[in-house]
């Protein structure tokens, strides 16, 4: 079992930090910097007030032994039934198509893909809407074509896709496999030579609502893992993804243009970010999560092509990364428009992780250099809490913000990272907002314009071991 995190009486300059007292940040003597103050206080308030509704749990979870419950008996509809043949090789589409045309249209029906066996299904759109207390269960493996070049050119970037449900429940301990080898070597992120084309999600949730998805197992996507699109109130629980850390644009859970959403208890490791969040995406609400190898826990990227995207009310509350590139990042690119605001993230622990907190507004995922441009994605309500561990870089802390449209509002409260032998720093470029606690490293760029007295006023040293170890320990995951 991990050992809880403490601060230890090694490295003393690493522990001396300059803590700056929240009374201190009141009594800023100048107008200007009053004025933002308060803005920045009001932001605290609004984030810390930041509780999203995690929807209601009135379905009911059956089993594959019993299908009845108080609701009355469920209707078991098994694809087997209608010819598939489960051996991983014959093509079993058409029989997966068949039994969920039955099983959608009949009230209180099961559609079942049993255990102990693998069923090779092609791409195909599940449609709805279905009939009320519809479940999806699925015990055994559904495993994709693995070779490219016999894709359906009709659904290029889709395998699984579930479209217009309501009230839907996914739940098994199946494995849904995407065999996204041969996709993964014939990716220009492995070779530059090979075209830039997009590739197939495993599993997506299109244009439905009241969804949940409980146990299931995601590997191996040919692109993305896990998809939730245009769609309102899902909840994913129990969830693992996993793909090699070199598997190109795995990501784990990707979220477009969908509101209130819960990701809770999910153990993601895959080639890209564990979860991306991007534009028209509100109230999304992450609980227990295990991240590694991957990228982190992205809000984007946004802004691309001068879009204007926008993202609001996101709230991450415990979690843990490991050997990922990056930490808990917003990443957009120049050019774009729109905003990201109202974000929170506490109880975060990090463990050999590059960049563990970072804000990249210079974001360029291209083999070309990116133009510098004037307008930006605006960033702002921003809180960072409790977040301790390990950074594989000395910059643990990046703030790189537009010249044009500063970072605002950015919260830091009791922050410890460090790097063996290294004295971690952060960077700061165009930024404001304030931090408060114990933070470590510095970050007095925050303090903006009213750093100056500040330091003034309120400058003293506290030592992290006599004073704050008891606050740093996190809870095992």
């Amino acid at each position: 079992m991990r050992q809880p995190y403490r601060a230890t009486s090694s490295n003393k300059n690493m522990e001396k930090i300059l803590c700056v007292s929240f009374v201190g940040l009141l009594i800023i003597g100048a107008q200007g910097a009053a004025e933002t103050l308060s803005d920045d206080i009001a932001a605290l308030g609004e984030l810390e007030s930041l509780d999203l509704e995690e929807g209601d749990d009135d379905v009911d979870l059956f089993d594959t032994l019993s299908w009845t419950s108080e609701k009355g008996s469920k209707v078991l509809v098994n694809v087997d039934g209608f010819g598939a043949v489960g051996d991983g090789v014959s093509d079993d589409t058409q029989a997966f198509v068949k039994a969920w045309k039955l099983a959608c249209n009949t009230s209180n029906s099961v559609f079942l893909v049993p255990n102990e066996r693998r069923y090779l299904v092609n791409a195909t759109r599940f449609r709805g809407p279905c009939s009320l207390n519809f479940i999806v269960q699925i015990e055994g493996t559904i495993v994709a074509p693995d070779e490219p070049k016999n894709w359906d050119p009709k659904n290029p970037r889709i395998w699984l896709d579930f479209f217009n449900l309501t009230g839907v429940l996914f739940q098994g301990g199946g494995v849904i496999d995407g065999s996204g080898s041969k996709w993964w070597a014939a990716s220009c992120k492995r070779n530059k030579s090979n075209p830039c084309i997009g590739a197939p999600t495993a599993f997506t949730i299109d244009s439905s609502s009241a969804i949940k998805v409980k146990g299931l197992a995601i590997q191996n996507s040919q692109q993305m893992h896990f998809t939730i699109s245009r769609s309102r109130s899902v909840r994913l629980s129990d969830v693992q993804i996993s793909a090699p850390g070199d598997s190109p644009n795995t990501d784990g859970i990707h979220i477009t243009a969908s509101t209130d959403v819960l990701l809770e208890n999910c153990k993601i490791g895959t080639g890209d970010d564990c979860i991306s969040i991007v534009s028209g995406s509100s109230n999304i609400k992450m609980k227990t999560i295990y991240c590694g190898p991957g990228h982190g826990i992205s809000i984007g990227s946004l802004g691309k092509g001068n879009s204007t995207d926008t993202v609001t009310k996101v709230d991450l509350d415990t979690a843990f990364l490991k050997d990922t590139t990056n930490g808990l990042r917003i990443k957009t690119w120049q050019g774009g428009s729109g905003f990201v605001q109202s974000v929170r993230y506490q109880n975060v622990r990090m463990e050999n992780v590059s960049y563990p907190i970072i804000i990249d507004q210079f974001y360029c995922d291209s083999s070309t250099a990116c133009q510098n441009q004037t307008s930006a994605v605006e960033i702002s309500k921003i809180l960072y809490r409790n977040i301790s561990g390990t950074s594989k870089t000395e910059i643990a802390m990046k703030f790189a913000c537009s010249d044009t449209v500063p970072c605002k509002q950015l919260i830091l409260n009791n922050i410890y990272l460090e790097k063996k032998d290294v004295m971690v720093k952060t960077y700061c470029n165009s930024v404001t907002g304030f931090w408060y606690g114990y933070v470590w490293p510095l970050a007095e760029c925050l303090a903006s314009s009213h750093k100056d007295s500040i330091i003034k006023q309120q400058t003293e040293e506290v030592d992290l071991v006599a004073q704050s170890r008891e606050n740093l320990i996190h809870t095992e995951l």
